[in-house]
Formats: structure tokens, sequence, C-alpha cells
């Protein structure tokens, strides 16, 4: 059995590769378990996510299992909310193949999961990109979405405008126009891509601020405690999600519902519609579209099985 740390994760993925994979697995038949989700205390979350391809066991077949961990205090002793590993298995002989770092790959698919649904919503000729928080998902989604979208100005807005410095740091290079900005709400009016990933537990971007044609991307908000944006965004866009499990996990789109502000009939479908061509995704270029991911062990059984077939190549 192999150990992968996260340098060879980051060796070995690119986001054009991953997101093709991700759609692929969307389009694709595999069985995914609802995941066991435990709450240790309200900042301490454990969860075990496990997924196979469809009719294993067979050759080339994989079985999986992420076990990840969400504590929310970990910012004040300078480390990640999220940590986790990947276990990876033969879905032939159930035999275990590797284990893999899997923080490093969680934030890989989650951000290539944000570009594949950008991809089918964000406006084709997308190029300002604002993101709202400063953590170790930022960087990803940035570049995740200038995968498949020609941004070349990216806003940054963090409540602790140090973090967002830092963030413009690690971005220097790119050849992306960077700034930094300190009205939330002025920052959002003039982009045409939002990607928030962070813990508030308000609404931080309201739908007021919204220009006709942009895309928000949801990352955040991983319980029913949180928020990341106001229920009129919500009413305002055409909203899709990564799986079923945003009807009743994490904040906005599962708040929205709970609170009537809009029923079932207003999400239009989920990242299998739209991998499979069953919705086609923005209708219009005046059209506000919202995504809202809460992360589904497809995603993370996709991107450990492109791991280890690049590394059995390398």
């Amino acid at each position: 059995m192999r150990l992968v740390d996260a340098a060879q994760i980051d060796r070995l993925l690119d986001y054009p590769g991953l997101i093709g994979a991700l759609g692929a697995a969307f389009r694709g038949e595999y069985v995914v378990p609802k995941r066991h989700h435990h709450e240790i205390s309200p900042s301490a979350t454990h969860l075990l996510m496990p997924a196979w391809s469809g009719g294993a066991p067979k050759p080339g077949a994989f079985l999986g299992t992420k076990l990840v961990n969400i504590f929310t205090q970990n910012a004040a002793l300078a480390l990640p909310a999220v940590s986790g590993t990947y276990v990876l298995q033969s879905g032939e002989t159930g035999q275990p193949l590797c284990v893999m770092d899997g923080t490093r790959l969680t934030v890989w698919r989650t951000a290539a999961v944000s570009a594949l649904a950008a991809s089918f919503l964000a406006r084709t000729d997308a190029t300002h990109m604002l993101m709202v928080g400063a953590g170790a998902l930022a960087p990803e989604l940035i570049r995740a979405h200038c995968a498949v979208r020609p941004i070349n100005r990216v806003t940054l807005w963090n409540r602790n405008r140090t973090s967002s410095e830092k963030l413009a740091a690690t971005l220097a290079g790119t050849g992306l126009s960077l700034d930094i900005a300190d009205d939330l709400a002025s920052a959002a009016a003039l982009a045409d891509l939002i990607s928030t990933a962070t813990l508030s537990q308000q609404p931080l971007i309201l739908g007021e601020w919204l220009k006709p044609g942009t895309h928000l991307d949801l990352v955040g908000a991983f319980n029913l405690h949180m928020r990341e944006a106001d229920d009129k965004a919500v009413q305002m866009a055409q909203v899709f999600i990564d799986t079923p499990a945003a009807k009743v996990e994490g904040g906005d789109v599962a708040l929205s519902l709970d609170s009537g502000a809009i029923f079932d009939s207003h999400i239009l479908g989920d990242l299998a519609d739209l991998a499979s061509g069953k919705h086609a995704g923005r209708t219009e270029d005046t059209a506000i579209t919202l995504f809202k991911s809460v992360g589904t062990a497809i995603s993370d059984l996709a991107a450990a099985m492109l791991v280890w077939q690049r590394l059995q190549n390398s």
C-alpha cells in the first residue's frame, strides 16, 4: 500500500484534467451512500464519505472512503479548519491501494467542482472574479475558475485585510490583476463571478448587490448554522446544487427552502444534470446563476482515482 502526500497530489493533478475527470464521474455510474455526519461538538464535525464504482466487484473498479474532520476553532490555533485522510481500495478485490492526504485532495476536488459548475453557469466572457474568504481554498478556487473562464482580474475580500494581503502575495506571478476590497458591497456589484469560502454564520452576499449576469459560487456554509448569501440572492438566481444533499445540508439553499423563501421547484438541477446535458445551465446572459456545493464522495473518489492512475504512469 502506498502513501500519497500533499506534495505528490499537487504534482499529479491539474485543473483541466481534474475538471474533466469530475465531469465524467457525474455522468458515470457510481454508488454514493449518504455520508455519516457526526457532530462531536458545536465546533467539531466528523464525516465518513464512502463511494464506489457501480457494478463492483469487477476489474478496473475502485472503492474509496474519506475520513474528514471540521474543527472550526482551529483558526485560533493557526491550523486548517478541515483535515482528512482518503483511503483508496480496489473495487475488484477490496484490497487497499493507497492512503492519500485527504485535506489536500479535498481542496483540489472542491475547487474543481466549483469550476465544473461554472463551466455551465458563468458567462463565457466572465473576466472579473471576487474571492470572498482567504483560507486554504481561496487560491485554488481562483486557479480552478481561471481554468474555465477568461478571468484576468481578481478582487480579494476577507474580514481580516491582512489575510487578503497574504493571499495576494500567494498569487503573485500568476499574471492576474489583483486588488483588495474593503467594501464588500461595492466589490460584489462589479464582479462577474463571486466565489465564497468562509465560515460565516450570517449572509455576506446580498441579492440587492448583484448585477445581471453574475455567477455566485457558494462553497462555505457547510452546516445549517452558517450562511454566505441571503434569501434574496437565492430567490433572484437560477439555482443549481452539487447533489440533492444541498437541499438539507449546509446553509444558503437549504435554509431558503426551510424558511419558505423558495420552493423545491426553484432548484433547476444538480451537477449530474449539467454534466449529462439534461440541463444546459445558464439560459441567458443577464441571468444571475447560483451554485451551492456541500461536497460529495463521488468527487473525492474521482479525484483519488485520477491521482492513482497518474501515479501508476509517473
